[in-house]
């Protein structure tokens, strides 16, 4: 859903992006492992999806693979409901040495529809809102948190997501605050990047 930032030093959100995906790819390469898993958490319109193209797009081609809780929350109250499926369906299986699975979600239907594998021997970065938790966070060799403004992230989640999100902005930010308050995901992380 989210467009790739501008990298140029004229856009602020562009040069924030690039330096953490720097940041975060340093990290990942310390973990000298061929198949990390990179969590990366934030409020809506931090800047998450956009981070997480940039780092699959640092792997050689089709080699990592990305999930976006986007496309597996169960609706718009589904924030916690959906970081249990990434955890069970996937975190876990590939603890495991197993593969994973999940479903994505289908807006219109209210429903869940096509199933989708993830390999347990390829890198894997996730993203969503509400992913680190105690209970997720252990899984993640590399866990990382956007922090923006509020101001700037809903200009940018409504101008992404359009009028579609608007009346929906409140009730997913108390499911983002509920997340801040209980989980405290800025002690989680091991790499806080800010975003304009």
């Amino acid at each position: 859903m989210s467009s790739e930032p501008s990298r140029s030093s004229a856009d602020p959100v562009g040069v924030a992006l690039a330096a953490a995906a720097a940041g975060a790819w340093a990290a990942i390469a310390a973990t000298a492992s061929a198949n990390p898993v990179v969590l990366i958490d934030g409020r809506s319109g931090a800047g998450k999806s956009s981070l997480a193209r940039l780092l699959v797009a640092q792997w050689p081609p089709r080699h990592a693979q990305l999930v976006a809780l986007d496309a597996l929350y169960p609706g718009w109250d589904g924030m916690d409901a959906g970081v249990d499926i990434v955890r069970d369906g996937i975190l876990i299986p590939r603890a495991g040495g197993r593969a994973g699975t999940w479903r994505r979600w289908d807006w219109d239907a209210g429903e869940p529809a096509d199933a989708h594998a993830v390999d347990f021997s390829r890198p894997l970065v996730i993203e969503g809102a509400g992913l680190l938790r105690p209970d997720t966070a252990p899984l993640g060799r590399v866990r990382v948190w956007l922090d923006s403004p509020e101001r700037s992230r809903r200009h940018r989640a409504l101008e992404r997501d359009g009028e579609a999100y608007r009346p929906h902005w409140q009730r997913w930010a108390q499911q983002e605050q509920h997340h801040l308050d209980r989980d405290d995901p800025l002690h989680l992380a091991d790499l806080v990047f800010p975003v304009p």
